[in-house]
């Protein structure tokens, strides 16, 4: 067989490398039941004054998904429920730029832009993408799009199709390598996108398009022949007649011959085949305005232009104009694609109901568009940043219904990553000699020792303190769970003991509201000064740890009152207001536009409560958020009636610019 090679494809032993298909579960961390349309949609309508936001699946058992996460471990989590399922696969894979990961993110109502460049796990993302210059790095994007292409093959259903939108760096790799995947046979056909019309080179072309290449599942396939409008010279040249009331034409020849009953056969050049009808019928449609005469005589039928379906798409696509800073779908993402080409795409090779799926969804544009076309949908992206654009886009978008054709938002989804047991696999496999089950004391000590070290750290151990960094002692949470008030209460007890005068907690996850409170106890109670640190996830990815990409950073201060509301129920009637927020991480900003902020919102981009948190999942029942066009945002919730009395926790959720989200818990008597 031919076949495109590079050198991890094949084992010692010549047989191909196959991707690891690793079944995690995955965590819902969010819910969103409405979005910004829908609820202000529900306030112009009759409600009753309670259970307007009921918690639970949408009618039909299913909500649309946005994943965050390496989409290899996406792709083979997803295999066990959906593995020939999915209808439709669009992906934008990186190219060979960092712009992949790159955005600008606007701070404050005065809409101060910086350019955020990629986070550490994404230029991990790219060091895997492109190598580190030990390899030729087209040999690390093969490898790693071949292992996310096979997954995606077994995710596809047997009609379904896969677009990928690639430029002149890695198209004719690609093409091999999806004729292996999916067989030559499989090749539908490649897309050109002229993307834009010039572009300066003074030593070359000039690279003005993208392919998208277009592959089948089998011969068997959805396809709904995509129309367009005819081109100016084309409707200028072929349409160049006009009635009275301005509609253009095309005018048929119709010729008359004698038939020997009497009568005239007339035949209609300008159409398939021949139209024959009586002379009777010419009357008819002259009377309907369907004949049009010649300054001879010469009866013609009219072909209305606007009654046409228009022109078969063709395989090249000029017609569709790139993203720009001043377009009203820009997000700020370096590498947005406009809607226009998933419109297209989305509208030919899927039905209303079909399952659409993006795992470098970035922006989410693949998200939008089959939002607004009744499609179904799945994406994934490894970036913190492409979540929260996609999040609050999704929230945003106002469609009318098809069936009902009233104005709605969008339809309720949840937000998952793969957590703790991506991270409990990775702790077996790095520590547990491959054993991905409950690590036994060696393993989980190995463990303790590998984040102390990065922290830099020495070992201590104690019963709750693992370390020693300076004067500084250091507890060091559990993979597969979140670090709670009372651990930190015992770390802070064995700190005292032992006569330090700081504590240093390293956490992967966090009990919800543990911040301010602890931080104040540790102080008044201890004499210990307390610092909580995430633990980063790039300690997961060895690349990160030979390049020494790896940062531990204090977690954000958040301060949040609930107070009672003006409604008539007393304190079944509350709501939300931010007094503080601080981010540890304002090094990422530059110091010009930090001497631009005026207070501390300016930091936030986004914020939603839930009013009755379980302990189980966010649901989000409220959300505000700013918009490239309305930068202004409430510091207040609206009012939410319980509809009864008992304790309830109130969970308020914050997103920074940077789209890192910091949550705090408070507990409410409604009586």
């Amino acid at each position: 067989m031919t076949e495109l090679v590079w050198p991890s494809k094949h084992d010692k032993y010549g047989r191909t490398t196959e991707p690891p298909r690793i079944s995690l579960p995955f965590q819902v961390i969010e819910v969103i039941e409405e979005g910004r349309a829908s609820r202000e949609a529900l306030a112009q309508s009759t409600l009753p004054l309670f259970g307007a936001h009921p918690r639970g699946p949408e009618e039909d058992g299913w909500r649309n998904k946005l994943i965050w996460g390496d989409n290899l471990l996406v792709e083979g989590a997803l295999l066990d429920k959906f593995a020939g399922r999915i209808d439709l696969i669009y992906i934008d894979p990186p190219f060979s730029t960092g712009a992949d990961f790159s955005f600008r993110t606007t701070i404050g109502e005065g809409g101060v832009s910086i350019a955020k460049e990629p986070s550490l796990l994404e230029q991990k993302a790219y060091r895997d993408t492109w190598g580190d210059g030990r390899e030729p790095p087209i040999s690390h994007y093969l490898a790693m799009m071949y292992k996310r292409l096979v997954l995606m093959r077994g995710l596809l259903a047997s009609s379904g199709s896969i677009y990928v939108h690639c430029d002149w760096h890695v198209s004719s790799h690609l093409r091999l390598l999806l004729d292996e995947i999916f067989g030559p046979e499989n090749f539908r056909a490649e897309i050109i996108w002229v993307r834009t019309s010039a572009h300066s080179d003074s030593s070359n072309y000039g690279q003005v398009h993208d392919s998208i290449l277009f592959y089948t599942q089998s011969d068997t396939f959805t396809w709904n022949s995509p129309k367009t409008n005819y081109e100016e010279w084309y409707v200028e040249r072929y349409y160049r007649y006009k009635d009275d009331d301005g509609r253009r034409f095309m005018s048929g020849d119709l010729s008359a011959k004698g038939l020997s009953g009497g009568g005239y056969e007339y035949t209609w050049k300008g159409c398939e085949g021949l139209w024959r009808c009586p002379e009777s019928k010419i009357a008819e449609l002259d009377a309907e305005g369907r004949i049009y005469y010649t300054r001879n005589g010469v009866p013609r039928y009219k072909r209305f232009l606007d009654e046409m379906e228009g022109r078969p798409v063709q395989s090249v696509w000029n017609d569709i104009q790139p993203v720009v800073s001043w377009s009203r779908e820009t997000t700020g993402y370096a590498t947005q694609k406009p809607e226009g080409i998933l419109e297209r795409i989305i509208m030919a090779s899927s039905k209303p109901g079909d399952l659409v799926a993006d795992f470098f969804c970035g922006s989410g544009t693949t998200l939008a568009v089959a939002e607004k076309n009744d499609r179904r949908w799945i994406g994934s992206d490894l970036g913190r940043f492409a979540i929260h654009t996609s999040r609050k886009r999704m929230l945003d978008i106002s469609v009318r219904d098809g069936n009902s054709m009233e104005a709605r938002g969008c339809k309720p989804f949840e937000v998952l990553n793969l957590g703790r047991y991506e991270r409990k696999y990775w702790q077996g496999i790095t520590f547990g000699n491959g054993d991905v089950q409950e690590p036994d004391q060696a393993s989980l000590a190995a463990y303790v020792r590998f984040v102390l070290d990065l922290y830099n750290a020495q070992p201590h151990p104690g019963q709750h303190i693992h370390g020693r960094k300076g004067s500084s002692l250091v507890h060091v949470g559990a993979v597969d769970a979140p670090v709670t008030i009372s651990q930190v209460e015992q770390a802070l007890d064995e700190s005292k003991t032992r006569g330090a005068r700081e504590l240093h907690v390293l956490g992967w996850e966090w009990e919800m509201g543990l911040h301010d409170p602890l931080a104040k106890f540790a102080k008044a109670q201890h004499g210990v000064t307390l610092r909580l640190l995430n633990i980063p996830r790039e300690v997961m990815e060895r690349r990160a740890l030979d390049a020494g990409d790896v940062q531990f950073f204090d977690l954000a201060y958040l301060r949040v009152d609930i107070e009672g509301g003006s409604g008539a129920y007393g304190s079944r009637c509350v709501k939300a207001k931010l007094i503080d927020f601080v981010i540890p991480n304002t090094d990422l900003i530059p110091e010009d536009v930090r001497k631009k902020i005026r207070r501390w919102s300016d930091y936030i981009d986004y914020w939603a409560v839930d009013w009755d948190f379980r302990h189980d999942t966010f649901t989000n029942q409220w959300q505000t958020y700013r918009t490239l066009k309305d930068r202004k945002l409430v510091l207040e919730s609206a009012e939410h009636t319980y509809d009864g009395p008992g304790d309830y926790r109130v969970l308020v959720k914050v997103v920074d610019i940077f789209g890192n989200d910091t949550s705090h818990l408070i507990s409410w008597e409604a009586k």
